[in-house]
């Protein structure tokens, strides 16, 4: 019986041996979507419990948003009792995803091959950093080191220094891990269609190159006549101060550039031959940017603003992070949600950005704290109270006392 109010994808069981954020957040995002995601986590908790400031203990924000909706399954896959404990829940599931190093999985006895003898059809998910190949491949990887790989930190370069710069946000892991969510998806409808499990696997290098190119790069696609990737990027710094306050803005169109003409009661730009046109306007881009930052200095930002809407002006306030909580789209669009955390207290949450009129997907449950549910997991599994015991004096498993 399906419960459509619990999102698309109720049914579907995931293994997660993921840590940090590409992994958790992609597989974050299948349970989102109604997926049931087992959290496989060491003895004392994965890293992630450990980074930030706790809330309260193995709970800090950066974990909390990144596991929501999950069940925890805390075990040491370094012994015997606990390698045939997971070995169980796979017989169970259709995902099984990990992002160790290359060879990790294999070493620790839950590679490919073995996973698949276990469950024919099931769909194995490695996250890497560069690859399993290559002379990188068996690095430590973060996510600065794919933003300096992939040409990132050249794209941010400052304008008048040239000297690289880092995003202040981990735009690889999380751009992986929605490019991971949408490969497993894709393969759950391939398997529906063939009755075919496949191993997916991504790089954090590979995801960020081919996310980047589209306009960052793509001077480079024509082979042999490859042009300075800074001539033809769209991604400009329009940054700009008015009377009391940053704002952005910018003008792309014909019809925007003549619209930001006559707000700022310049109509004779519009037919200002460095202007007139947009490939007019890229050529002589320095002159453009430095005339719209003399005329938007002029304006207090609430009156520039209105006037640029009014005109059809691709603009906006420069919200600091506290400010989009009361930014009256954000409020429109009901992003935020707060939910009764229990010990946490109240607990703010982006709602799941895709919206499904049918199957919602929904924040059920906030994340789990460490082994919240090693004894329901185990019990599924076939797995007796008295056997469950027997695990805890041994040391093979962890539960919280009080759940």
């Amino acid at each position: 019986m399906i419960d459509q109010n619990r999102g698309p994808l109720q049914g579907v069981k995931v293994v997660d041996l993921t840590t940090i954020v590409s992994g958790p957040v992609a597989t974050m995002m299948l349970a989102d979507q109604g997926a049931d995601v087992i959290k496989v986590e060491p003895l004392g908790g994965e890293q992630l419990r450990q980074q930030g400031t706790p809330q309260s203990v193995g709970m800090t924000g950066i974990f909390l948003s990144c596991n929501r909706n999950k069940r925890s399954l805390c075990l040491d896959l370094k012994t015997k009792e606990g390698l045939d404990a997971i070995r169980r829940l796979i017989k169970t599931a259709d995902i099984f995803v990990q992002n160790f190093r290359p060879g990790a999985a294999d070493r620790l006895g839950v590679g490919e091959k073995v996973v698949r003898e276990i469950k024919n059809d099931i769909i194995y998910v490695s996250i890497s950093g560069f690859g399993e190949k290559g002379p990188y491949s068996g690095q430590r990887v973060y996510d600065p080191v794919i933003q300096a790989l992939s040409g990132l930190t050249d794209i941010q370069a400052d304008a008048e220094t040239g000297v690289p710069r880092m995003i202040r946000t981990i735009i690889p892991d999380k751009t992986t891990s929605v490019t991971a969510a949408q490969a497993i998806t894709a393969a759950l409808y391939f398997r529906e269609k063939t009755k075919k499990g496949q191993h997916v696997r991504l790089a954090m290098l590979d995801t960020m190159i081919a996310y980047l190119w589209p306009e960052a790069m793509s001077v480079l696609s024509f082979v042999g006549s490859e042009k300075d990737p800074k001539t033809g990027s769209l991604g400009l710094d329009l940054v700009f101060k008015t009377k009391d306050r940053y704002i952005t803005a910018g003008a792309i169109s014909d019809s925007e550039w003549q619209g930001m003409c006559r707000v700022f009661g310049r109509e004779e730009l519009i037919t200002d031959q460095r202007f007139c046109t947009a490939k007019a306007r890229t050529l002589h881009r320095q002159e453009r940017l430095q005339m719209m930052k003399e005329e938007i200095s002029k304006w207090d930002s609430t009156t520039l603003l209105d006037r640029f809407r009014q005109e059809g002006v691709p603009s906006a306030p420069i919200l600091d992070r506290k400010e989009i909580l009361d930014d009256p789209q954000i409020k429109a669009n009901n992003i935020f949600e707060i939910y009764e955390g229990g010990h946490l207290g109240k607990v703010r949450q982006p709602r799941p950005a895709a919206r499904f009129d049918i199957s919602p997907s929904s924040i059920r449950d906030l994340a789990p704290i460490l082994g919240q549910h090693t004894d329901d997991v185990l019990a599924e599994v076939g797995y007796s109270s008295e056997d469950i015991q027997v695990l805890e004096d041994k040391k093979i498993i962890w539960r919280p006392k009080n759940k």
